[in-house]
């Protein structure tokens, strides 16, 4: 019998798109180059249309969503998608969503995307778009800790108060997510982290397995991979490498009282879970488990933070651009040139597309 992390339910007649999520600094920009490589495979990187669902409940969404979209995180410019050939009206974000991932994939058979911010939300996505299937990427929780904190040297983002809590309870919202979706029948590959830089082709055989697509031997390598979607900044220097590396055995940065705590919830989900998740670390010596009171605290605030996240989206797709373009440069000069803005990574000027995409939006 299969463990939990290595086995899968697949359809080999798939309709519906092909969802990449881990949590963030878990590998999931690794697994999107290596996944884009295989000539059937053409995945957005972070599109994040889903997040600001909004949108295609508010009056004149017709006539600016792709503006606005583009404004968010240049999702269109990032991934050199022509405006002209995504419809500027569509019922809702479904159709929208789909329009794009065809028209980016072109003749490849698996489209989709790859974002850490569905962690959250798989149920939802596998509602919206019958025929989904899913790839769930999983590391070491305080791994994932200890880079996000290396990582906000260079990126805003990972700067932001709260990250390294989301990502500690995100790991088991998503675990919760996965479990659902597995109940309910829905196509579901897991793969673990460690695992994939250890031996990325028994890995990505086995994604290719659980596709039914032939394995291609690109697949293990970066050489040659187009990247170009990815964000700038120091904290994907690794994943624009030519090869695969892992993260080398650096200086502890977990602070002593976050290290405490995330011991704490591993020991706690290992019972949880009979010792199966989280598959790593491998060995972990109980030291004590978090009470009920600082579970539900913990909860709290992590509830809190995620409300904080769907009110930043909310205000894309609710406020004039022009006071959304004020705010921006506003940000854009509390961090230097390369680091991620947020929501994500803007030129300087407004980008081309996005004028076109206004203009487009006044006819």
């Amino acid at each position: 019998m299969m463990s939990c992390l290595d086995s899968c339910k697949s359809s080999t007649a798939a309709s519906g798109p092909l969802f990449v999520v881990g949590m963030w600094r878990s590998g999931t920009s690794l697994l999107y180059s290596l996944l884009n490589q295989h000539p059937q495979i053409a995945l957005l990187y972070e599109g994040d249309l889903p997040l600001l669902r909004p949108l295609f409940s508010r009056k004149g969404s017709m006539k600016d969503w792709l503006a606005r979209w583009e404004f968010w995180n240049s999702a269109l410019s990032r991934h050199r998608i022509p405006a002209d050939r995504i419809p500027a009206m569509v019922p809702d974000l479904p159709t929208g969503a789909m329009a794009v991932w065809k028209e980016y994939a072109g003749s490849a058979t698996i489209f989709g995307e790859k974002s850490p911010d569905y962690f959250d939300s798989l149920q939802r996505l596998a509602r919206e778009f019958p025929g989904a299937r899913f790839i769930i990427l999983w590391r070491n929780p305080a791994d994932i800790c200890r880079s996000i904190i290396r990582a906000r040297k260079g990126s805003s983002f990972f700067s932001k108060p709260g990250i390294a809590h989301r990502a500690m309870l995100g790991s088991h919202k998503l675990k919760q997510e996965c479990d659902a979706l597995l109940s309910q029948g829905i196509p579901v590959h897991q793969i673990q982290y460690e695992k994939m830089v250890q031996d990325s082709a028994k890995v990505m055989t086995g994604v290719c397995q659980f596709l039914a697509i032939p394995f291609d031997p690109k697949m293990v390598s970066l050489e040659g991979s187009d990247r170009s979607a990815i964000h700038e900044g120091s904290h994907h220097e690794l994943v624009k490498q030519e090869e695969i590396l892992s993260s080398t055995k650096r200086e502890e940065v977990l602070p002593p009282r976050l290290k405490r705590k995330i011991d704490r919830y591993v020991s706690y989900w290992k019972n949880k879970y009979g010792g199966v998740w989280p598959q790593y670390p491998e060995w972990q010596a109980i030291s004590g488990y978090p009470t009920a009171a600082q579970r539900f605290l913990d909860d709290a605030w992590f509830r809190g933070l995620r409300i904080l996240d769907r009110f930043t989206a909310l205000v894309y797709c609710y406020a004039p651009l022009s006071w959304l373009d004020r705010y921006r440069t506003f940000k854009r000069r509390r961090y230097p040139m390369g680091a991620k803005q947020p929501p994500a990574a803007q030129p300087a000027s407004k980008p081309e597309t996005l004028r076109r995409l206004e203009v487009r939006g006044m006819k």
